[in-house]
């Protein structure tokens, strides 16, 4: 089996789905690996590189006609499709529930396609989740861009001028990139307080360093891993109780997301407008339109002395380790698929069935 990684094409992208590292365990197991020109470049591998671990270098068009199995981080794209055959298998982040337009062109083409994204959140599962891997670093990322926008330090310091008191850290959403922020905010002598619809969250939290601020969420419970969209009455009582830390705190660090929806509303503009003059807020659900009700993707609003930076959970600002942990994803995720180089296809598999979204041009998952 022929594996093909091609390059990232999406604004801004610096990720490659294959390291040279990683690349070369592929080769070790059997298969045949073809990379386009300059893929791992922004992500510091040289061509050189991936020759010396025994892949192919070729130009684009080349590994879409040779290679049996094409590798992207982000969804394929219109361009991308033209170049795709019957019976190619795709794999990247797809997004499929809110991508239909893009699940149905895959299946004209004949193709088959897993989504990454669609992973499931289970024990069997961890080693081959891009969410997880890439959001780990997102973390420690917003944490260190709200530390460069403020116009404090961190910790807590002692001079001969005087003392200067500890920042204080409100982190929202205690997943994999709420911990992390919570780690480096900590590492970096902050004061740290979270908050989340899911209670279970709050040892994890704690373990941390940081303090957890309770909101009673009967009836809200988590969807397969995440949390799920809160109701107006949870909304309500978790503003009421968060209000007093956010109007302190002089960094915010927003992470909710909903799988294949639109991200919840937590800070109000209201709020914004109540908040210490200089507090920089770091909304990593931009994207989906974020947490903060004044944010805008890739743009800083100020609002009443508040930065409110929208940006989205991008570890491609951390490219080299993100596409390191994206690429053993990847490997797992194949080794896991095949058997003696070739697909397995058991669709009674749980974590085949969750990821398959479109097999030989037939669409399997909405």
């Amino acid at each position: 089996m022929k594996i093909g990684i091609l390059k990232e094409t999406q604004k801004g992208e610096k990720r490659v789905s294959l390291s040279p590292n990683i690349s070369k365990q592929l080769i070790a197991k059997g298969f045949e690996i073809i990379v386009e020109e300059g893929a791992g470049e922004a992500s510091s591998y040289k061509n050189s590189d991936y020759k010396d671990a025994g892949v192919l270098v070729e130009k684009r068009g080349v590994v879409f006609k040779d290679a049996h199995v094409l590798l992207k981080v982000n969804p394929f794209d219109e361009e991308d499709l033209k170049l795709v055959d019957k019976g190619q298998v795709l794999i990247s982040q797809l997004y499929h529930k809110s991508n239909p337009k893009l699940i149905e062109a895959i299946a004209s083409k004949g193709a088959t396609a897993f989504s990454l994204d669609a992973m499931p959140r289970i024990s069997r599962a961890q080693d081959m989740d891009v969410l997880s891997s890439q959001n780990n670093l997102a973390g420690y990322k917003a944490v260190i861009l709200g530390a460069y926008e403020m116009t404090k330090i961190f910790p807590l310091m002692m001079t001969a001028a005087g003392t200067i008191t500890p920042s204080k850290v409100l982190i929202y959403g205690v997943g994999v990139a709420g911990l992390q922020a919570i780690a480096t905010a900590k590492r970096l002598g902050a004061v740290v307080e979270a908050t989340d619809i899911r209670t279970e969250t709050k040892e994890q939290a704690e373990s941390l360093g940081a303090k957890f601020i309770s909101v009673d969420n009967e009836g809200e419970e988590s969807e397969g891993g995440y949390a799920k969209e809160a109701s107006d009455d949870y909304a309500l009582k978790q503003k009421e109780a968060v209000n007093k830390s956010l109007f302190q705190a002089d960094l915010v660090v927003t992470t909710a997301n909903i799988p294949g929806r639109k991200a919840p509303i937590l800070i109000t503009e209201e709020q914004v407008l109540q908040m210490k003059n200089g507090a920089v807020i770091i909304d990593l659900a931009a994207a989906q339109g974020g947490n903060c009700e004044v944010s805008k993707l890739n743009k800083t609003v100020v609002k009443n002395g508040v930065k409110v930076i929208g940006t989205t959970i991008a570890p491609e600002s951390v490219s080299t380790n993100a596409s390191e942990l994206f690429a053993k994803n990847i490997y797992n995720f194949i080794i896991h698929l095949t058997e003696n180089g070739a697909f397995k296809w058991d669709l009674e598999e749980e974590i085949t069935d969750e990821t398959l979204i479109v097999k030989n041009g037939k669409i399997r998952k909405n």
